[in-house]
């Protein structure tokens, strides 16, 4: 049996989705529907059953699973608000459940593959590898992660099963329409250009011309590719950034969408206040450890995946 916790969300959608195409149904998603559409996101796939997220939790805790039966937990439920103040809230979701699950697989030697996040090296000023000195922290969010990253790598001397954290860098793609704010610039751009044939971009900021920061975006099919392939072979456990190793602009991104509608222009608009001090203006995974750890599976070209999604959310936009 396979868990995927945030399983009806975006990217634990996509690996359930991955799964299938694997021909995998055996698996148990866990995640908390609440008053949202991510239940839309679990009509098109297969799977054995769903758990409620805090219902999950008390099973793990009173020990009401069989762990044999448990090869891996990939865990991607979050609380991914990076405007979300409330600290308290923020750490009892993302930092004291990660480590209730952390421990639940160490003591019963399960494969746990988690989500860390990109948003952990903060402004970037200091690069993007997987070590402490390029570390730190924007919002609450990321402090959520970055600790978490840190409590995993103090604690792998204890434990013999495989745990890998990824470092999803800026990931869009098909099933990520309940994200609202907190949705890729792409299916944002995409909206703009559908409501009024306008996408609205930041004018320039951080030393950086209109339109002209640059982030890593990755497919997400992508991402459910390397969680897979995590799974699927021998890898030291540890954190390892999960992006495509190259940064685009939001203006080329801008261009993409505008190349698959067929239509739309670019309005650059002024950086909002509330974001200063806040915001990666750049961001470019250092790919080296993933690579070296013998990952080949290459990524999907921006354009080439702007391209798919866009046909996909003109097609209804769920799997």
């Amino acid at each position: 049996m396979i868990i995927v916790t945030g399983g009806a969300g975006f990217i634990g959608s996509n690996i359930v989705k991955a799964l299938n195409d694997r021909g995998r149904k055996d698996i148990l998603i866990v995640d908390n529907l609440g008053k949202t559409e991510k239940y839309k996101n679990l009509i098109g796939l297969k799977f054995m059953d769903y758990v409620q997220r805090e219902d999950f939790l008390r099973f793990v805790a009173d020990d009401e699973l069989d762990a044999g039966e448990i090869e891996v937990i990939f865990h991607d439920g979050a609380c991914s608000d990076t405007m979300e103040y409330d600290v308290n809230y923020m750490m009892k979701l993302n930092y004291e459940y990660s480590k209730e699950l952390f421990h639940y697989c160490a003591d019963n030697e399960i494969e746990f593959i988690y989500a860390s996040s990109a948003s952990t090296y903060g402004d970037g000023e200091n690069g993007f590898r997987e070590i402490e000195t390029c570390e730190s922290a924007l919002n609450p969010y990321a402090f959520s992660k970055l600790l978490f990253d840190r409590y995993v790598r103090q604690n792998l001397y204890e434990v013999e099963s495989k745990v890998i954290g990824l470092r999803y860098f800026n990931v869009f793609g098909p099933q990520e329409f309940h994200k609202g704010r907190m949705a890729s610039i792409a299916l944002q751009m995409y909206n703009q250009i559908k409501k009024s044939g306008v996408i609205k971009l930041f004018k320039g900021t951080d030393g950086y011309l209109d339109g002209e920061q640059r982030r890593d975006f990755i497919y997400v099919k992508d991402v459910a590719k390397v969680n897979l392939w995590c799974f699927e072979n021998e890898i030291a456990s540890g954190v390892y950034n999960c992006g495509t190793g190259n940064a685009t602009t939001f203006n080329a991104v801008a261009q993409a969408v505008i190349s698959a509608l067929g239509k739309g222009e670019i309005e650059y608009i002024d950086f909002p206040k509330e974001l200063e001090g806040k915001y990666q203006s750049f961001t470019q995974a250092d790919t080296r450890k993933i690579l070296s750890a013998g990952y080949d599976g290459g990524f999907t070209d921006i354009n080439d995946a702007v391209q798919e999604y866009c046909k996909f959310l003109n097609e209804g936009g769920y799997y």
